[in-house]
């Protein structure tokens, strides 16, 4: 009876160490994967790429924007942040530096859209957000403000955007509605600062900014859209037949 009493006992006792090297075994399989994200910021985009290898991770490089602190080349800021625990095999997202802005920024107010975007192309800008609005007075398809302004200086973004005038409105849908009224554009996936200066400028009202996280280090979860500081959502939706007592709410990634 005293054997059978030990056989148990010793059975009992290797179940429990089988179970405890299993949750063992399993702790370092599930964080072993698991790694620190480094600090890139002002590395070159070469190096930043070497050391992210050596971790199991990836580079992408979402944005380019100028800067006066960081160096041509290099990387001015990156999501996620240094120190987020990741998977291996996470991606992530880096904006490089154009270095200080040389480029003069043209003036484009007054002239027809088609020709204000030859004259930024040719400065060596970009066309970023247009958005439409009537105004009194001007010719439809006419520029009636730009951000950054001409000649402006310790620029980030290499993009301009317009403000055009478009054809009057009468009425809402349906021939009843707000004098005044137009439709709201995307502003999705733009800076926040440049979509907030083309909703006061198109005269709507800017209620206060929210934020989300959008890079929360989940494993399994797709690798981030947006960097921070972007909008990524916005009311009211684009399209939405908006005027000037329309109070427009940006969230913006963080």
């Amino acid at each position: 009876m005293i054997g059978f009493f030990r056989f148990v006992l010793v059975v009992l006792l290797l179940t429990v160490v089988a179970m405890t090297s299993a949750i063992v075994t399993m702790h370092f399989a599930i964080h072993g994967s698991e790694v620190s994200i480094p600090d890139l910021h002002g590395m070159t985009v070469a190096d930043a790429g070497q050391r992210a290898a050596g971790l199991g991770l990836t580079l992408q490089v979402e944005s380019r924007l100028y800067s006066t602190d960081v160096p041509l080349g290099r990387v001015a800021s990156q999501s996620p942040v240094a120190g987020t625990l990741v998977r291996r095999g996470w991606k992530v997202w880096l904006t490089e530096s154009l270095g200080p802005q040389k480029l003069a920024i043209p003036d484009v107010k007054g002239k027809d859209q088609r020709f204000a975007t030859i004259a930024i192309r040719r400065a060596g800008f970009q066309v970023g957000t247009v958005a439409s609005m009537p105004w009194p007075a001007v010719q439809p398809g006419t520029v009636i403000a730009q951000s950054p302004d001409a000649n402006a200086a310790g620029v980030e973004s290499p993009a301009m955007n317009l403000l055009v005038a478009a054809e009057p409105v009468v009425a809402g849908p349906g021939g009843s509605g707000t004098q005044g009224g137009f439709v709201m554009p995307n502003l999705e996936g733009q800076v926040f600062t440049a979509a907030a200066l083309s909703v006061t400028r198109m005269g709507l009202k800017l209620a206060p900014m929210k934020e989300q996280d959008m890079h929360v280090a989940v494993p399994g979860a797709a690798a981030p859209m947006y960097p921070p500081g972007t909008v990524v959502g916005q009311s009211p939706a684009a399209g939405s037949w908006v005027d000037a007592t329309t109070p427009v709410e940006l969230t913006v990634a963080k």
